[in-house]
């Protein structure tokens, strides 16, 4: 088991509203070899003392950010289920879960089949997976993309526990975390301020 500021594992799934992440997160709490925590931004958003509003606030957005972080620095493992609707909100989970092993998984699913799956939900109000669509995805790359539409979650989520097994390196997240600076007053032992 980890300790405390060891480096959590953060498999993190950004996809449109009714894009399937919270199915596949369900399942990866199944599939994977250790306890994760199932974090999600709509129940955090959920948890506000009123009927929550869409959509998702600036505040809750930051604060959600900051709980995963915090959550990852005592060493718990989680799978994040988000919609990262803002641009600027991807940079903030890359500065906020720096120094933590993230994987960035891409849930996509065509237009026409969100819609479809947003008219059968009662849990929100029409048209949100439509105004998202373009922009959740909009930051680029990611280290593993499934799509929803041509797979059960429960096979996306082995695809992503074959990809954890895999160990593949560098990450998204570590290619755009800032790099430490170096002193050059410094020795050349590599020491890094």
């Amino acid at each position: 088991m980890r300790g405390v500021d060891q480096g959590a594992q953060i498999v993190f799934l950004n996809g449109a509203s009714s894009s399937g992440k919270t199915s596949i997160a369900r399942q990866l709490l199944l599939v994977l070899g250790r306890p994760y925590f199932h974090l999600s931004i709509d129940a955090f958003h959920a948890m506000r003392a009123a009927e929550p509003t869409e959509p998702i606030d600036e505040r809750t957005a930051l604060g959600f950010h900051r709980a995963v972080a915090g959550m990852a620095a005592a060493g718990n493992d989680i799978v994040v289920d988000h919609a990262l609707d803002q641009p600027h909100w991807f940079a903030d989970c890359v500065d906020q879960w720096r120094g933590h092993d993230v994987v960035f998984v891409g849930v996509r699913c065509a237009l026409p089949e969100l819609n479809r799956r947003e008219r059968l939900r009662d849990d929100r109000e029409t048209g949100i997976a439509a105004r998202q669509f373009h922009r959740v995805h909009a930051h680029g790359a990611y280290d593993l993309e499934c799509d929803t539409e041509a797979n059960h979650p429960r096979d996306c989520a082995m695809q992503i526990k074959d990809f954890l097994a895999s160990k593949t390196q560098p990450r998204v997240f570590d290619r755009l975390a800032p790099q430490p600076i170096v002193d050059p007053g410094a020795q050349s032992n590599g020491a890094r301020i």
